[in-house]
């Protein structure tokens, strides 16, 4: 379980390094192993002072060592085995229970401030487990105050004592039971408020991408068409445009997805220097629109990691880089530490003030000086790399000087051998003409779908265009489709009933939704492509469908 020299061992064992996955039980468990100690120093104090017998200390000191056994065998036992038990927790109350009923029954008035104790623990039960933990302790310390007073005579003595702390212990949890319940229900509210937020962020993401996509499959037929300069560059700027406010919808649709819950780390060995190509070659427009020298240090380094996870990191470092150092250098390199590695983005911009690096991660954080340049975003690129770079157990580090530039660091990153699979880290698609292609094209958006069959035609398919399922077979050499075509029907459902009667039919899905959520809805092995598609991508991968080699030439599911 742990790796290393013993030290390592122990410190490993006690120590909790995710805050955000904090136990609570084993927290119990670690200062429970303080407390057997803290009172056999107590006992020997009071039997220093004369004020109780030693025989009966010798007692005490036998039974504070069980309680530490078993303190340790119960601490270890969370170690091996984390995770709710019902009965692990009743059985340490049990144990906490009974060591402070033993201690308040031997020591009499001397051992009095152990109540503190028992207020303390049937108050912490309440706070790390809930309602119904907090009144199964109340129970344990009743019945704890009612076996002390029965086998102690200094507590018979003193009824008036008893009934004092009878109330207070009564009185303290039905007091927090209050708190907790007022809690609890604005913890539900806030959570309920973050749904509709991550769901509002989602569909907004999804229907403004619609006719995005569909601006982009103009302008693309725009380029194609005998433009003069002055054309040209109007198309070029509304191509730029498009590409400002892609990158936005998906920062948003990037935060829904993080803030469902859905997102999930699938470490692969990747090469680094492939991932900078790629980086690099989806950048390349917008460092030229900036006028940013983009500088590719390509390292002969593999690792293991989240690919795609790891690929939105990078995207938005370097994006931010290109957009805050214009006229400029950004440089991408990577460095090795032993059996880690880390990554670098360097920029040559103007740098950011100290007192705004603390705020970096936060979202909707941007830096605003008075007079500085606009610069596109809303402030979310910076706070999903921290989120996904704690997924993949990665740390992220930023500094900066005015003046100078600012880098950013992601480090953490495990070292592996250059081993991949055949085909998949370095495969290039198969070029050649889709003329002649015969398509068919569903989608629900009449906009879209035209947009979308004149670029096609424009490459010299023959496009059938269907708003749903259509009702005659065709002989078709490709389907493309939308994710969501109304009536509860999907792409995926339409491409599975069309290939019960054309098993080989290679298709492809695009969708203005997570993209990784609608590959794992989606029963078969089909691609998908994230609105909006840039033409070259899309060209690219009806291509390789439609290759006599794809079957040998694997594709990447999921195309963002």
């Amino acid at each position: 379980m742990f790796q290393g020299n013993p030290f390592e061992r122990l410190k490993q064992l006690f120590k909790q390094t995710d805050l955000d996955r904090y136990d609570p039980e084993r927290g119990q468990a670690f200062q429970r192993l303080f407390v057997a100690p803290t009172c056999a120093i107590f006992m020997a104090f009071i039997v220093h002072t004369g004020k109780l017998p030693p025989d009966t200390a010798q007692f005490a000191q036998v039974l504070y060592g069980g309680y530490l056994v078993l303190a340790i065998l119960l601490f270890y036992w969370i170690v091996k085995r984390p995770g709710i038990d019902p009965s692990r927790r009743i059985l340490a109350m049990l144990l906490d229970y009974s060591g402070i009923a033993f201690s308040l029954a031997i020591g009499g008035e001397y051992f009095l401030p152990i109540f503190a104790a028992l207020v303390w623990v049937t108050v912490g039960y309440g706070m790390r487990y809930g309602v119904r933990y907090l009144f199964l302790a109340t129970g344990f310390a009743l019945v704890s105050i009612a076996a002390t007073t029965v086998s102690s005579v200094y507590w018979r003595s003193h009824p008036y004592v008893v009934v004092t702390l009878t109330l207070i212990i009564l009185m303290v949890p039905a007091y927090l039971q209050g708190l907790l319940q007022r809690l609890h229900q604005a913890y539900r509210e806030a959570l309920d408020a973050n749904t509709a937020k991550s769901r509002f962020l989602a569909q907004a993401s999804h229907d403004l991408r619609q006719p995005l996509h569909a601006i982009s499959m103009f302008t693309w037929c725009l380029r194609e068409e005998n433009l003069g300069s002055r054309e040209r560059n109007l198309v070029e700027d509304i191509d730029r445009s498009l590409e400002s406010v892609s990158r936005l919808f998906q920062s948003l649709l990037d935060v829904s997805t993080l803030d469902s819950g859905s997102v999930t780390s699938n470490p692969e060995t990747i090469c680094v220097a492939d991932l900078f190509d790629d980086i690099a070659r989806h950048n390349m427009s917008a460092a030229q629109w900036e006028g940013v020298n983009l500088r590719i240090r390509r390292p002969g380094i593999f690792v293991k990691t989240d690919p795609a996870l790891l690929a939105t990191i990078l995207q938005n470092l370097v994006g931010n880089a290109i957009k805050y150092a214009p006229n400029n250098s950004v440089l991408v390199g990577c460095r090795r530490h032993g059996r880690t590695a880390s990554i670098v983005v360097l920029d040559q911009g103007q740098g950011i003030a100290a007192e705004h690096l603390p705020h970096l991660f936060d979202e909707f954080y941007q830096v605003k000086e008075r007079g500085s340049r606009h610069v596109e975003g809303v402030g979310l690129g910076l706070s999903i790399v921290k989120r996904l770079s704690k997924l993949l157990g990665l740390t992220v580090s930023i500094r900066s000087n005015l003046g100078r530039g600012t880098s950013v660091t992601l480090s953490g990153l495990e070292v592996v051998s250059g081993i991949t699979e055949p085909g998949v880290e370095s495969r290039s698609y198969v070029s050649g003409a889709l003329a002649g292609c015969k398509v068919l094209l569903i989608e629900d958006s009449r906009d879209v779908l035209h947009a979308t069959a004149m670029m096609m035609q424009s490459w010299g398919c023959e496009v059938q265009t269907e708003l749903g399922m259509p009702k005659e077979l065709g002989d078709w050499d490709l389907v493309v489709s939308d994710y969501d075509l109304g009536d509860g029907m999907t792409g995926g459902d339409c491409i599975l009933a069309l290939r019960r009667h054309i098993p080989a039919l290679p298709a492809l899905i695009m969708t203005g939704h997570d993209i990784d959520r609608v590959a794992a809805e989606t029963e078969q092995q089909i691609p998908v492509m994230a609105k909006p598609v840039k033409p070259s991508a899309l060209k690219k991968m009806m291509l390789s469908l439609t290759s006599q080699n794809a079957e040998q030439a694997p594709f990447p599911l999921t195309t963002e």
